[in-house]
């Protein structure tokens, strides 16, 4: 019997596929003792053998999706496995203590585990072989348990993936031939791995709070992701209108399409900006494809993410080198390292905290660590001669902040001219506007910044003092409550006084009912999920920027959320539900 699952529409387009479910199963076991000591070896021996196929197919299929380098973890997982000291250690245990292979295993890695921990404080990489040791002792125990351990980059049939939760890099081994859609229990429109499902085109539903358990393993799963609405095993009836959705929405698709080489103009003549927000260079030919006019948000972070160590200045050079190229002269905005909050490093322990989303993280990690920030900055500026290269400091709270990063970076363009490295001339410094005490002091710096480009993924969150990744606030995230619309205004406003460019990087800058809000408070530049462009462009084409003016003047006005919805809807009814 069929079963409705709501959730928050995270990213655009309608599938049907069987359900794979990316949960980890149970690998609880007995200590128990055994008899035939050899019998029990045969059986670790045959989960290892098993375990390294797996992680050669599993390499073989990262290096294709992602490229030779990010696959390298998967080598050092092998390694544990073809490490005589770790086997033996294990046989031994075996032996000496008559116990089975699960308690074996799992009891000489936890005592590798300890031991590679205890040193991390003064040995990063130690930290990297603690991780690899419990990632291997998973596999194997699922072997010997005989209980199947879910891997993305294993999939070959399509699937709608059903999950907890989906990580940055569990969404970036997704194979769009395979995945057609995924479901999660928690998580809202901001958080990564929608993001990252906009930027594949997968359609995603998240926060349906019990996907995981209401849908079982190769269950018929029809979702729609434009409405957040999935259904479990559907019926006939179901899934013809689910059917007739898809085909709706690629005929949508198609005519959004021959817009792609068109000017984001309004009805009355208006010229905007589309961009696109990007993660890595792998991202470029949706870029493309999609008529972005620039890139309004390269996320340098995943050059950090995706390495076992700090990226080199070499290595950064390339990765900026072959986007700037890539976009032909259109401008290429870069954010500085934007780590800490909920991306991590192993390679780079930072301090505990209550709440790390306030505290070490983004541009104060970068003017503390001058090292790191100065190779990045060195690499930009090598890089910046193949394109139009726009910089931006992320998480600016105060002018001093802003003034010592740019510092750093005169610094260092001076020295690279000195050493006759060519650089640019006109590269474009700015900042990020997602601090409320920014955005209040916006007249202030925007007589110091070349661009503002407001992350409103962020400033809502701040400004609503609302964690946008906890389900029971998620009610908070409000993108349309006058109180940011004023401080969105207010910056819009700063900048042009001062004739400076405001652009939007936040999800909000493709958002349907905030766009033509935005239109009519004059902002510059709008960048968005690349997938989100055309759509966008399309809407764009149907309003006139005094009659928007006049509906942000109003939408300022209002007192809530809903209110400024409702208004929106009424004045532009072709907006729909």
């Amino acid at each position: 019997m069929s079963k409705e699952i709501k959730g928050i529409a995270a990213s655009n387009g309608v599938a049907i596929a069987k359900a794979y479910k990316l949960v980890d199963p149970d690998l609880s076991f007995e200590t128990v003792k055994v008899d035939d000591i050899s019998a029990e070896k045969d059986r670790l021996q045959a989960a290892f053998l098993t375990s390294k196929a797996d992680l050669e197919t599993i390499k073989a299929k990262a290096a294709e999706a992602m490229g030779q380098e990010e696959a390298e973890v998967f080598t050092a997982h092998i390694m544990v496995l073809e490490d005589p000291e770790f086997t033996g250690a294990i046989e031994e245990k075996i032996t000496t203590d008559q116990v089975n292979a699960e308690a074996a295993l799992q009891a000489t890695a936890d005592g590798y585990v300890a031991l590679f921990e205890g040193m991390a404080a003064d040995n990063p990489y130690m930290a990297e072989r603690a991780a690899d040791i419990r990632d291997v002792t998973k596999r194997v125990l699922s072997h010997l348990l005989k209980r199947t351990l879910p891997n993305p980059a294993l999939i070959d049939e399509e699937v709608v993936i059903v999950a907890h939760d989906m990580t940055p890099s569990d969404t970036a081994q997704l194979d769009r031939r395979y995945v057609k859609g995924f479901i999660t229990d928690v998580g809202g429109r901001t958080a990564h791995a929608a993001i990252m499902a906009r930027t594949l085109e997968i359609p995603a539903i998240v926060g349906t709070e019990k996907a995981t358990t209401e849908i079982a393993e190769g269950d018929l799963v029809a979702l729609d992701g434009m409405t957040g609405l999935a259904i479990d095993q559907p019926n006939q009836e179901e899934v013809a209108a689910y059917q007739a959705k898809q085909t709706a929405f690629l005929e949508k698709k198609a005519a959004w399409a021959k817009l792609r080489d068109e000017p984001s103009v309004s009805a009355d003549g208006k010229v905007f900006t589309t961009a696109a927000n990007i993660g890595t260079p792998k991202d470029l030919p949706g870029v493309i494809e999609n008529g972005a006019e620039a890139i309004g948000l390269y996320r340098t972070e995943f050059l950090y993410m995706d390495s076992a160590e700090l990226p080199t200045e070499e290595e950064q050079f390339k990765a900026y080198k072959e986007v700037l190229e890539g976009m032909q002269g259109k401008p290429v905005t870069v954010r500085t390292m934007d780590i800490g909050g909920d991306k991590d490093l192993p390679y780079l322990p930072l301090p505990h905290e209550e709440n790390p989303f306030l505290g070490y993280r983004a541009i104060r990690i970068s003017l503390e660590r001058t090292d790191i920030f100065r190779t990045q900055i060195r690499a930009l500026l090598r890089a910046s001669v193949y394109g139009d290269l726009w910089i931006m400091f992320p998480m600016i709270a105060t002018l001093p902040e802003f003034k010592a990063a740019r510092d750093i970076f005169n610094d260092e363009r001076a020295k690279m001219q000195t050493e006759g490295i060519p650089v640019a001339d006109d590269i474009k410094l700015g900042m990020m506007i997602e601090i409320p005490a920014a955005a209040i002091l916006a007249d202030q710096f925007a007589k110091e910044v070349d661009f503002f480009s407001i992350g409103t993924n962020d400033l809502i969150a701040y400004t609503m003092a609302a964690d946008r990744g906890n389900d029971k606030v998620a009610y908070l995230y409000q993108p349309y409550n006058p109180s940011i619309l004023r401080l969105i205004k207010f910056v819009i406003d700063a900048a042009h006084k001062e004739g400076k460019v405001a652009a939007m990087c936040g999800e909000m800058a493709g958002d349907p009912i905030a766009l033509p809000i935005l239109m009519g408070m004059g902002l510059d530049e709008f960048s968005m999920s690349a997938t989100s462009i055309l759509p966008a462009r399309a809407l764009m084409k149907q309003l006139d920027t005094k009659q928007m003016a006049d509906l942000a003047q109003a939408a300022v006005n209002l007192s809530t959320n809903d209110e400024v919805i409702d208004l929106v809807k009424q004045t532009l009814p072709e907006l729909g539900d």
